[in-house]
């Protein structure tokens, strides 16, 4: 059966044969077991919905033995015999080039080298999952291998709820992650009803099918190493980073500290994560002695090297050690997926991975309490290099907030600031990037040509250089950190998966780079793009401990922000769109939105983007500015004179001394 064959079968009539455990891929870990026997019985028929009831017999014993195994049920079996990877888009059966994209797209997310644990579904973050079983996977590419530009196709939390009628400038899928009623959405909810079968984890870009390996996160990683060490006043070289984690989005860290010039060590205690980003270049040595690794810090801060190092071990050692040690830090975080921080996303000190992993699973409560006490130890540590001068900043993984309800040392004695440390787009990302407007535009080649990518480069490097000349002062340091940024990717050697790129643009950037592209492909140069951003953007999320943690007027604990995006994408070209309860924030505690669109060459395709993207960003800068942000009241009536029909309603702003003399 050939690979347009097998897509075409959807779920095969004859089952197939089962398949064995494969011990050498990264695995997701046990999941807790949190259902009642009633429940069980619940999740198992609804699973076996997928199928016959001819196969019902076979499957049952099989699916319930996975469910007390694993603590979900992935259906193994169904796990397709071909290579999953991004083919070139005219590979791939169908009628619809806008579907054929992503399909391309969906198994970028699942190949092995970029998944983290593949035969889960499951992308990045411990539990960013694309489906919840192969069975979803199988029926979703053969609805996409079937569809016309005339249909909509539903996804329900992984689940294909149908093909809707529709039209041509509609979205070809509408995705939605976790949309749980609100008094539904805790921690537990999520292993409960993720373990019935009807709702999942989308992360950001896994269930939205954008994700582009680790590069997704190193642009921003590296604009935040750069300005983290402007912040201090203090060249990168011989300066040194710390953090934690090589999983997933986590793993983009030593290539940003490389890419920014510094000395990166990054903690991580499973050995696969750290085998995979060691084997892809994406770090450059690999230590498991703290004694060693102490001697060749010291060595290269003398030296002044550029170097990455991954420590094959627990964080919380790492500060330890380079507290008693004297070695200075001046830059720390952590990107443990603590969103996640009961089931594998953050491993507590003082256990093997092995033993960490068997308590998660057998006693989940013991578990916690060795996750809130390892926290308590790395934020006394931290709070130690931070007394010598260390900055330390939370990178959005809700370190601090879970460090808080462990009743760590970490919550501030000033008024109407939460934390001592701050959250990098309160400090970074949000006043120097987002309320300007500038955030993670992205674009995979469907070709899959490198020569492609070089070429798509090389334009949107020509595009930003124009862009500079007219720009004003208040954005032309970012400009150039993306000209920078660009003209090195090729050398970097940032590609995972798919022929993809990601740079920092703001509207204008976006639209006129995409008109490029368009062009291009209209002149036969190049072959078909797949447009497309991270959620953590300017508008797509709203996420009071991240995205949108520097808005001050109390607003940001709202989510109208996301919702209005997604809708406002939908009606304006996008060729899918999504929702998503949690991100990497945690599930509860952010709502976000994205998209991703198809650039064909076409005049309908040049419509499309300039309407889309217009909308997808300053949609976001209008929400800031009305939050009386500054840089987002002069990036919004910038965008006001680029375009007669905005009209936004802005800010009277109140003089803090009349308030004062209340």
């Amino acid at each position: 059966m050939t690979f347009k064959d097998e897509i075409l079968q959807g779920i095969p009539e004859h089952l197939p044969a089962p398949k064995h455990y494969d011990a050498t891929v990264n695995h997701a870990p046990k999941r807790k077991k949190i259902l009642t026997a009633e429940e069980e019985k619940l999740a198992l028929k609804n699973a076996l919905r997928y199928f016959e009831a001819k196969h019902h017999k076979t499957l049952l014993p099989e699916f319930k033995q996975e469910l007390e195994k694993y603590g979900r049920i992935y259906m193994y079996r169904f796990r397709p015999d071909y290579k999953i990877y991004a083919r070139p888009i005219e590979e791939y059966p169908g009628e619809s080039e806008q579907a054929k994209g992503l399909m391309l797209m969906i198994q970028n997310n699942l190949d092995h080298a970029v998944a983290q644990h593949p035969h889960e579904l499951i992308t990045y973050g411990g539990n960013g999952a694309v489906f919840q079983n192969w069975a979803q996977y199988r029926l979703v590419m053969q609805y996409l291998a079937t569809m016309n530009n005339e249909q909509t196709l539903v996804m329900y939390s992984g689940h294909p709820l149908g093909l809707f009628p529709s039209h041509k400038e509609a979205p070809r899928v509408v995705v939605t992650n976790g949309m749980m009623i609100p008094n539904y959405s805790q921690p537990d909810d999520w292993e409960k009803f993720n373990a019935l079968g009807v709702t999942q984890y989308g992360q950001m870009t896994a269930g939205s099918y954008m994700y582009i390996g680790p590069q997704g996160i190193v642009h921003g990683t590296t604009i935040t190493v750069l300005n983290g060490f402007r912040k201090i006043n203090k060249e990168t070289k011989g300066g040194l980073f710390v953090t934690s984690g090589l999983g997933g989005m986590s793993g983009a860290q030593p290539k940003a500290g490389n890419i920014a010039g510094c000395i990166t060590v990054c903690a991580e205690v499973n050995p696969k994560a750290t085998h995979t980003r060691h084997s892809q270049g994406w770090v450059d040595e690999v230590i498991d002695d703290l004694n060693t690794l102490s001697q060749r810090v010291v060595k290269a801060k003398q030296n002044k090297e550029t170097v990455s190092i991954a420590y094959q071990g627990n964080i919380v050692e790492v500060w330890e050690h380079f507290d008693k040690e004297n070695i200075t830090i001046d830059l720390g975080s952590d990107q443990t997926s603590l969103h996640n921080p009961w089931a594998g996303g953050y491993y507590p000190v003082g256990l093997t991975y092995e033993e960490a992993n068997n308590l998660m699973a057998n006693k989940p409560e013991a578990f916690k309490e060795k996750v809130q006490e390892s926290l308590k130890r790395q934020a006394k540590a931290i709070n130690k290099h931070t007394e010598k001068g260390t900055y330390f900043f939370d990178y959005g993984n809700a370190f601090l907030l879970e460090a808080s309800r462990a009743g760590a040392d970490v919550m501030s004695t000033e008024a109407n600031k939460e934390f001592k440390y701050p959250s990098y787009v309160q400090d970074i990302m949000g006043p120097m990037c987002f309320d300007y407007g500038f955030g993670p535009f992205r674009w995979v080649c469907a070709s899959g040509k490198s020569e492609d990518l070089q070429q798509t480069d090389a334009i949107a490097t020509k595009v930003l250089e124009q862009l500079m000349k007219e720009a004003p002062k208040e954005i032309q340091q970012q400009m150039q950190d993306n000209i920078t940024w660009i003209k090195g990717a090729q050398e970097n050697k940032l590609v995972v998966g798919s022929q993809a790129r990601i740079l920092y643009a703001d509207a204008n950037g976006r639209m006129k780079i995409a008109e490029a592209f368009n062009t291009a492909i209209n002149n036969g140069e190049i072959g078909p793009v797949i447009l497309g951003r991270d959620h953590h953007d300017v508008s797509g999320t709203d996420s009071p401990y991240r995205e949108t943690s520097n808005i001050y007027d109390g607003s940001r604990f709202t989510a109208d922000m996301a919702i209005h995006n997604v809708i406002g994408d939908s009606f304006r070209g996008a060729t899918w769109v999504s929702i998503h309860n949690g991100g990497g924030v945690g599930w509860g505690e952010v709502v976000n939105g994205g998209f991703g669109m198809l650039l064909d060459g076409s005049k309908e395709a040049a419509n499309r983007l300039r309407s889309m993207l217009f909308w997808d960003v300053n949609n976001g800068i209008a929400r800031r500015s009305w939050a009386r942000n500054d840089e987002a009241i002069f990036a919004i009536k910038r965008a006001m004179e680029s375009e007669p029909n905005l009209k936004v309603t802005l800010p009277n702003l109140v003089d803090d001394h009349l308030l004062n003399s209340l």
